[in-house]
């Protein structure tokens, strides 16, 4: 007798045990409602007859859920594993929504930032969306609420879970007035998703896009003078950071005290302190924000702003947890923030009293 050239489907292995379709299709995704016996007869005529089980595409196309959860990021793929605050996160998240069920699908933004396009948000297939940090009118949040689809947004407007960020910034604006610095640099997050990178301007600062460089920025200048220089920085690259300290550290007068949006950027001002023979904290006093295992490790190590990363991405799984279940996201989250001080900061040089 000829082999059939046709596929095997879950009716051929339905006949060939001789139970209805549903038994079969409760052996790979109900298995708790069969014996284990008749489950185990029926997977080795699938693997007889080279069934390989329901396809997932058809599977999810008729309950309409894709067991997936996207993550909409500012920029490429690559900052999931470069930026450190991002990449905790992000591995928290997982952690909390993962019953063997279910994936992240990360979204990537275009090169310049400002989150997947409008077409992208179109084409996914998941269950729940996050907004990770996008820029306040990025086209993808309304791409995604045009599509219906349950949102979870974080640090951002309007954000379901956010972090302190003025209060932290005002944390570490008043640790280095406290220490007697007078002269400060800031180095800035970006403001717009458009790479610019140089000293920050008021036609900038009008048009921020992004909620949590302003909120960070006002948390500074609650305490520093509206005069205080500040380099805008495009990521939240060592490079960047070096970059930006050079010039702020090239300013006259010169800073004493440089407040720094990420631990990545604050640990490249400390490599452009060196690069000018200046010693932290002798010399300069650096701070951070995030406080990533990198700050503790950081030579010397650095005093920074401590946001709880990994509870930011538990809070944002249990939102999408509640949503995966039909429930309500839940009211907004704030999580907290404290100074850790360590050994980049310290009083002002005695040459540079406060006048």
């Amino acid at each position: 007798m000829p082999v059939s050239s046709r596929r095997p489907t879950l009716d051929t292995v339905a006949r060939e045990v001789g139970v209805s379709r549903a038994t079969v299709s409760n052996a790979y995704n109900r298995p708790d409602q069969l014996s284990e016996r008749l489950r185990e007869e029926i997977l080795s005529a699938a693997a007889r007859l080279g069934y390989s089980g329901p396809d997932p595409i058809a599977r999810s196309l008729a309950t309409q859920r894709s067991g997936a959860v996207a993550v909409m990021l500012d920029r490429g793929l690559s900052a999931a594993f470069s930026d450190p605050a991002l990449s905790i996160m992000l591995d928290t998240l997982a952690s909390t929504v993962d019953t063997g069920e279910r994936s992240l699908v990360l979204m990537p933004g275009g090169p310049d930032g400002g989150g997947p396009s409008p077409s992208a948000v179109a084409r996914v297939h998941a269950d729940v969306v996050i907004a990770y940090s996008l820029p306040d009118n990025a086209p993808a949040i309304t791409a995604v609420r045009q599509r219906g689809l349950p949102l979870v947004v974080v640090d951002q407007s309007g954000a379901d879970v956010r972090v302190d960020d003025r209060n932290g910034a005002a944390l570490a604006a008043q640790h280095v007035v406290g220490h007697g610095h007078r002269d400060v640099g800031v180095i800035s997050l970006d403001l717009a998703p458009d790479g610019y990178t140089g000293p920050l301007t008021p036609e900038r600062m009008d048009a921020a896009d992004f909620q949590v460089t302003v909120e960070r920025l006002n948390g500074y200048l609650d305490h520093l003078p509206a005069s205080t220089p500040i380099w805008e920085a495009p990521d939240s690259l060592r490079e960047h950071g070096r970059n930006g300290a050079s010039w702020l550290l090239a300013q006259s007068p010169r800073p004493t005290a440089l407040l720094c949006m990420s631990d990545e950027l604050a640990i490249g001002a400390i490599r452009a302190a060196r690069d000018t023979n200046l010693v932290v904290p002798d010399d300069l006093t650096v701070v951070g924000f995030d406080d990533t295992p990198a700050a503790a490790w950081a030579d010397p190590p650095l005093t920074t702003v401590r946001q709880d990363l990994l509870e930011k991405g538990r809070q944002t799984g249990e939102q999408v947890l509640r949503l995966l279940d039909g429930r309500q996201a839940g009211g907004p989250v704030t999580i907290p923030v404290v100074l850790v001080a360590r050994a980049s900061s310290g009083p002002v040089p005695a040459g540079r009293l406060p006048r």
